[in-house]
Order: structure tokens, then C-alpha cells, then sequence
């Protein structure tokens, strides 16, 4: 088909139970260009991009694809129209290969109705290569990384051969290096023709890898323009209707006394004698490359995993912890990197998400829930962290990820924690709640509460840490204070440890 769009979606409207995600939106996406999406959670465009791949049936609106109009289509049409999508949350099968997660549904056969999985493990070799990804098609995907798994769904979507790839924040859990990767494939794909939607937060990816933006607010179209065109500060205030002024609203507070220590903190497979303080008031950043161990000390710290040697102390005293309940019992929370794995249930409703892990306090003396006391003090965190959601009966699972987030981070609270574990605490989520994020994190801190924050992104780690702890490879291979001459060039150098390279080439400036 001719026609300068491959994609043309008109007066689009989404309703669901109690809310209307789409209210009447345009997009329009040309042949062979990468085209940003941009918003804040909630604005609607993962809605909208579901309607595209058959998840969802629109309400009303047009859609035309390859210049014909479409009636309402399922997934597996979708992919036979040639539309394929990456999902922001992944949903591997863990316990089954590579190659088997690759072409599931479509697995390659034998003349006698067979899997032949020689040509499937020859046929994902090929795939993951194409994007430099080295890995053993038979591993599991139990076996791999966040990241990696993330990859594996990229060489996924490319195997489909699809006219148009939809990317939902792919690079939310990938390195520098990884990145890279990613845009030289979707450069590689726009050169053969192909069009591609890329939803990402990241606001420095956009002017570096796409050519037009289109930008929804509160489920309303707002507009859409060339990249080269738009300047950033038009771009936030489209996204957000307002100036975000303070990125990192780091609030100065008191440093007291160290809170927890860890002394030679060990785990066989993934780090060893790792060693750090946190004190009151105190925000300790963890920072490294993808790989480094950074999650894998928290999770063993909050008893996700088992250690191999260590000791814990809080105020002092060494504690052991073996389950999470006995971080919890010790003043501990932990904001998972993996909200879809780890951490909501989105069957659950937003209330039974905020509250379990604090239910036994609202239980009557026969063990039945105190509902009204409950939905006061769910209410209250709604309103205080303004989780966007039409009730507290409304499913988790049906809210935008940024305010998935944010009712984790209501979980947590109402825990009341002296220690509170941040890892990757705005992943995907967009400017204006980042802001919301970290000026929450600051304010704990203000209040004597010691928090660790992991993070990929080192100007939020420079932008609200007092202390920076960088890993490579499992160990520690720096603890520096975060002052004004603190640059990125330097943390780089830590987590690849090349520091004593990068200080004799500052020495020879």
C-alpha cells in the first residue's frame, strides 16, 4: 500500500468501569520513522497502544492501517497485520528457554507435526545475535537479568518481521552499552522501512533517537510535532501543563548517627564483602552498571536471598534476617526494581494492594478486617502520594505504572519504616511524578528515616544522594561523598573500575 501513513488512528475513545482512559485522540505515525510517545503516567498511552495490538477494543474512533480501515481485531490479528508490541511490564515464561519464549505459538515443526527444536535453537541464535545479545538460546529465562529478559523480548518482536514495533519503555532496564544496542537496531529497522512507536520517560532518548513526538495529558491529545523542532522546555510543559522546576528537590536535613551497617555482606553467585553505613536523615545512593550486584545487596540485606557470610546492625545490634518478614519486623521496607514481579498483585484491588502488608493491625479480636478504619487510612495515602484511580476498589492492574508505583510506595509507608530500600524507585515513570517521587524520598529523609537508593540513572543519584556507594562486578569499589565537583565522568570510572585511569588522566590534564 502507498500513503505517507502507515498508522492513522482518529477520534479514539477507551472507556473502562468508572473511568475514560482515551477521550477522543489522534496519532498519526509515517512509514519508516520512529515515533515518540510522550505523556505522564496516566495520560493513556499504553491504553492507546493496546488498542493498536488488539489487547484492547476501542470504545469508538477510526483505525487505518496500511491504508485500509480496521474493524476491531484481536492479538494474534494484530501480528498477521504485521503489529507486534514490547509490554513495559515483562511476563516471561521463567522456567522454559530462551528460544522456547522467542516462538511461542509459532514454533517451527517437523515433516511429521514435531517441535524441531534444532531449527528453533538455530533460528534464535540467529535472532539474538542480530542484536548482539550472547546468550545460549536453551538457558532459561529463570537464568537471566531484568535486562537481559528485556532483550530477549526486543529480539522477540524483531523475529515477528512486523511492519510496525511498538515499544513500551524498553530501555527502562537496560545499561548505557545496551541502549546503544537498541538504537542501532531500531535505526537498522527504520533504514528497511520500518515504523516504530517508542513510549519512553526518558526525556534525552527522545531528542536522540526520534524524529516526531506526539504528546497525550489525562487521556486528551495535546499534540504532536518534529523532534528537531520542539525545544524541552515546550515538551514538559505539554506533558504536564505546568513548568517542573525542580527535577532532584533535595531537601537539606541533619545527618545523625549511623542507623544500619553492614559489615562484609557476601552472596556466592552475585557479590562479596560488601561494606556500608547509613545514617539518620541520611540518602545513600548505589550506583553501577547492570550486573554490578547493586539489587542483589538489597535483596539479600532485606532477606530475599540467602548470604553466605555477613552481619547486619541496626542501631548497634547485630539482628539476623532470613525472611523479608524479619526485615519488616526490623524497621525495614523495600520498593522493588520489578513492580510486575515483585511487587503488586493486580488481580488485588488498589486497597488490599496498599494494605498487606500491614493487615494484621487492622484485625478485630476474631480476626476479621476492620473495613472502615482500613479504607480511612488507604484513603489518606491515595491522597497524600495522589495515586490517580477512580476508588480504592478499582484493580491495580488497571492503573498507569506511575501510579502502580506510587501504591507500592503507600504499602511501604504504612509500615512506618526507619529503613526504606528504594531500588529503581522512577523507573518509567514521567517527569512530573518523578519529581513527586523524589521530593516524597527527600522528605522521608527529613524526617530521620535512612534511606538506600538504587538507581541506572546517575543524575538522580547525583541529584539526591548525600553519599554514593558504586559497585562493579559484585564488589565496592568506591564510597564518595556527593559534592559539587562530583561528576559523572568519575562514577563512570568507579563502576567500571577504572578509577586509577581516570585519576592519572585528570593528573595529566
Amino acid at each position: 500500500m502507498s500513503g505517507e501513513y502507515l498508522l492513522e488512528m482518529n477520534h479514539i475513545i477507551k472507556n473502562f468501569p468508572g473511568v475514560q482512559a482515551l477521550k477522543s485522540v489522534d496519532l498519526k505515525v509515517k512509514r519508516g520513522e520512529i515515533h515518540a510517545l510522550m505523556g505522564e503516567n496516566g495520560a493513556g498511552k499504553s491504553t492507546l497502544m493496546k488498542c493498536i495490538a488488539g489487547i484492547y477494543k476501542p470504545t469508538s474512533g477510526e483505525v487505518i492501517f496500511d491504508g485500509e480501515v480496521q474493524e476491531p481485531y484481536t492479538p494474534a490479528e494484530a501480528l498477521a497485520r504485521g503489529i507486534t508490541m514490547i509490554h513495559q511490564e515483562l511476563s516471561p515464561v521463567l522456567h522454559r528457554p530462551i528460544m522456547e519464549n522467542v516462538w511461542l505459538g509459532r514454533e517451527p515443526l517437523t515433516r511429521f507435526g514435531f517441535v524441531d527444536h534444532r531449527k528453533m535453537y538455530e533460528l534464535t541464535r540467529g535472532v539474538l545475535r542480530e542484536i548482539e545479545l550472547e546468550e545460549d538460546p536453551a538457558s532459561l529465562m529463570s537464568t537471566l537479568t531484568v535486562a537481559k529478559m528485556q532483550m530477549v523480548e526486543i529480539a522477540k518482536a524483531v523475529s515477528y518481521n512486523a511492519k510496525l514495533i511498538i515499544m513500551d519503555e524498553p530501555t527502562s532496564s537496560l545499561a548505557e552499552k545496551e541502549i546503544n544496542q537498541l538504537f542501532t537496531i531500531m535505526r537498522k529497522l527504520k533504514s528497511q522501512g520500518k515504523s516504530i512507536i517508542f513510549i519512553t520517560h526518558k526525556i534525552d532518548e527522545i531528542y536522540e533517537i526520534t524524529d516526531r513526538v506526539t504528546v497525550y495529558r489525562d487521556g486528551s491529545y495535546i499534540g504532536s510535532e518534529k523532534t528537531a523542532d520542539l525545544k524541552l522546555d515546550k515538551l514538559i510543559n505539554m506533558m504536564v501543563g505546568r513548568d517542573v522546576k525542580e527535577m532532584f528537590p533535595k531537601i537539606p536535613c541533619p545527618i545523625g548517627e549511623v542507623k544500619l551497617e553492614i559489615r562484609n555482606l557476601s552472596n556466592r553467585k552475585y557479590f562479596k564483602d560488601v561494606s556500608f553505613t547509613v545514617r539518620r536523615g541520611e540518602i545513600l545512593g548505589i550506583a553501577g552498571l547492570v550486573g554490578a550486584g547493586r539489587t542483589e545487596v538489597v535483596e539479600t540485606i532485606f532477606g530475599m536471598r540467602p548470604k553466605s557470610g555477613g552481619e547486619v546492625f541496626i542501631d548497634g545490634k547485630k539482628i539476623e534476617i532470613k525472611r523479608p518478614v524479619d526485615a519488616i519486623e526490623n524497621g525495614m521496607a523495600w520498593l522493588t526494581e520489578d513492580r510486575r514481579g515483585s511487587g503488586i498483585f493486580p488481580m488485588l484491588t488498589v486497597q488490599l494492594n496498599i494494605a498487606i502488608a500491614t493487615i494484621p493491625k487492622f484485625l478485630n479480636m476474631i480476626g476479621l478486617i476492620r473495613e472502615a478504619q482500613l479504607n480511612k487510612v488507604c484513603e489518606e495515602y491515595v491522597k497524600k502520594i495522589q495515586v490517580k484511580t477512580p476508588s480504592l476498589d478499582q484493580h491495580v492492574e488497571n492503573l498507569s505504572g506511575g501510579n502502580q508505583q506510587k501504591v507500592l510506595v503507600a504499602r511501604w509507608l504504612m509500615t512506618n519504616p526507619d529503613i526504606l530500600f528504594v531500588d529503581e524507585p522512577t523507573r518509567g515513570i514521567d517527569v512530573g511524578t518523578k519529581s513527586e517521587i523524589h521530593r516524597l524520598i527527600s522528605k522521608l529523609a527529613g524526617e530521620g528515616k535512612s534511606i538506600v537508593m538504587v538507581s541506572s540513572e546517575l543524575p538522580e543519584i547525583m541529584g539526591m544522594s548525600d553519599r554514593i556507594m558504586i559497585m562493579h562486578q559484585g564488589k565496592v569499589t568506591g564510597i564518595v561523598e556527593n559534592t559539587k565537583d562530583l561528576t559523572q565522568e568519575k562514577l563512570m570510572a568507579y563502576a567500571t573500575d577504572t578509577v586509577e585511569i581516570y585519576k592519572k588522566s585528570k593528573e595529566a590534564k
